[in-house]
């Protein structure tokens, strides 16, 4: 006895056949998507398939119901004249034992037996259900053939009902080399009587259609190899007709993809004079002119670039004399009159501002330049925020704000430049502070297993999604008139920025008009690695505000533990 195979191994089998076919439609779905020439000569071959199929069909059922109709027609009258002359001769007989009656029914009934070529004719006799000691036994033209396996029940029930002739759709077996099949065929019958006794029979003449069915079948052969040859004719037309078209086009594709990956110099290949060739031409001109203005652009910014540089660095040494002067007069400001001791003073202010904007002004200078170096290292991103909150004490004494670490950890080191970081984290909690409108400031902080996100978050003027978009715009304000606590040279929030990039990080912006602005800073734990998602909502769950560290005595400040709200992560909006 067989052992049955292992149901185990069959998943892996219909795998190893799915994963092919899974691949091979992957790369078809693909070049679907990416080739107009495939789509083209595919859909051609479709709709051509299509119209094949019904022109075919309509083709096929015509010539099949010619063939039947005529063939039909004459196969009724040839069966109606013989069973009418069998009919006949049975009731004019004047037999009377089984054996006459016997050789009568025989003799007559072999001359219905039909040769012909295109349509056998072969005959069946079969009593009537209900008769009893009939002369006659149940006899067939082809040995073996029972009018019950061969006749329609609902034939036979018409005949045993009527004494007209009836007529039916059959299938005949037939032996062929290859086995057994059907052939279509189509049967006449009757009822007759035989004597002495008039007993009844069913008497069928049936023809064999096989040899219009092949006829048919060879016209299906001949239509199919027509129609494949067409479709692959049709198929070889529409590759050729598209290419033509679409290969400049796919040209002009390549060459738009180098000019916008900074080839300026990559033009098309223009022959004739068709408008495939005007549409080269033309878009060689604009490629041209795109790069005259590219290049005319990349000029101006390196010499604009080259002013700002120059400029700042030759301001230097007048504003540290300058600078120097405005010491002294602001450190010998007791000795003067109030109109001057004011303008010391005015003076000193307005020079701090000044040499803090060619400080922002060179930096920005080394941003475009591409001079900027990441000097990264191990650092707590803690110790950053500390540092910041107490140097930033002096203006949140003076606007009122308290500043609150929200964060359910005590330390997370990343790998950062602490200069630039620590430059980022004051530019925001200063920006807080500014327009927080005394209320408190929450700086959140939450690590990720590839990154550590730090949020500023303030609940006081806020900002429309129009101005948190422009916010990293240089020298932009929402508010023009908007009036400065401390002054600011307008390019803080465009250095964050570059710093951000520069650590490979996220700086976002968020803000609702009344109901404060955040933004949020998202940095990989290691250099190199690429951030998918930060650690924190933006903005961060608002919780109950803390009160803020004692620094008075420069002591270390405590770190307010608190859970947030929302633990999953967050992609870049």
């Amino acid at each position: 006895m067989s052992t049955p195979a292992d149901p185990a191994k069959r998943p892996a089998r219909t795998g190893y056949w799915s994963e092919p076919v899974r691949t091979a439609w992957i790369s078809i779905a693909r070049r679907w998507r990416r080739s107009l020439q495939f789509r083209t000569v595919v859909a051609t071959i479709l709709l051509t398939s299509v119209a094949f199929a019904i022109v075919g069909g309509f083709l096929s059922h015509q010539v099949a119901g010619a063939l039947y109709v005529e063939r039909f027609g004459q196969f009724q009258e040839e069966s109606t004249n013989a069973l009418a002359d069998v009919e006949t001769v049975f009731s004019e007989t004047p037999a009377t034992d089984r054996e006459t009656t016997d050789r009568l029914a025989l003799d007559t009934l072999t001359g219905l037996t039909g040769t012909g070529a295109d349509a056998p004719r072969q005959w069946l006799l079969s009593p009537l259900p209900g008769q009893q000691g009939y002369f006659v036994p149940p006899r067939a033209s082809v040995e073996g053939t029972a009018a019950s396996a061969l006749i329609p029940q609902e034939m036979t029930d018409a005949i045993i009902a009527g004494d007209d002739q009836y007529w039916a759709p059959i299938e005949i077996p037939v032996s062929q080399q290859s086995g057994e099949r059907n052939a279509p065929g189509v049967a006449f019958g009757t009822k007759v009587a035989l004597p002495p006794d008039r007993t009844e029979y069913a008497l069928y003449i049936y023809y064999d259609l096989s040899s219009m069915q092949s006829t048919l079948d060879d016209i299906h052969g001949v239509l199919w190899v027509g129609g494949t040859v067409l479709l692959a004719i049709v198929g070889a037309v529409a590759w050729f007709v598209t290419r033509s078209v679409v290969r400049p086009v796919s040209h002009a594709a390549l060459v738009s993809e180098k000019l916008a990956a900074g080839q300026l110099q990559e033009r098309m290949d223009v022959r004739g004079e068709d408008e495939v060739a005007r549409l080269g031409a033309s878009f060689n001109r604009m490629a041209a002119n795109l790069q005259d203005q590219i290049t005319q652009l990349a000029q101006l910014s390196q010499m604009q670039q080259r002013f700002v540089s120059d400029v700042s660095h030759e301001l230097r040494t007048p504003l540290t004399t300058v600078r120097m002067a405005a010491e002294v007069l602001f450190d010998a400001r007791r000795d003067f009159d109030p109109v001057n001791r004011r303008s010391a003073e005015i003076l000193f202010d307005q020079v701090e501002r000044f040499q803090s904007l060619l400080g922002d002004l060179l930096e920005i200078s080394r941003f475009d330049a591409g001079a900027a170096v990441l000097e990264a290292e191990p650092t707590d991103i803690f110790q950053l925020v500390h540092h910041v909150i107490a140097g930033t004490e002096p203006l949140a004494d003076n606007s009122g704000s308290t500043v609150n670490i929200v964060s359910s950890e005590v330390s997370c080191v990343v790998d950062v430049d602490p200069r630039r970081i620590d430059r980022i984290l004051r530019n925001l909690v200063v920006n807080a502070l500014e327009h927080g409108e005394g209320r408190p400031i929450d700086i959140h902080i939450a690590s990720g297993p590839e990154a550590v996100a730090v949020a500023v978050r303030d609940h006081g003027i806020g900002m429309t999604p129009l101005e948190a978009s422009r916010a990293f715009d240089r020298f932009w304000r929402a508010d023009p008139a908007r009036a400065r606590t401390t002054g600011g040279s307008g390019l803080g929030l465009s250095i964050a920025a570059e710093d951000a990039r520069l650590h490979g990080a996220w700086l976002q912006a968020w803000g609702e008009p009344g109901e404060g602005s955040c933004f949020r800073l998202t940095l990989p734990k290691r250099q190199g690695s690429e951030v998918n998602v930060s650690p924190l909502p933006l903005p961060p769950r608002r919780l109950t505000p803390l009160a803020p560290p004692d620094t008075a005595d420069h002591a270390p400040l405590e770190v307010r533990a608190g859970h947030l709200l929302e633990e999953e992560s967050h992609e870049v909006p």
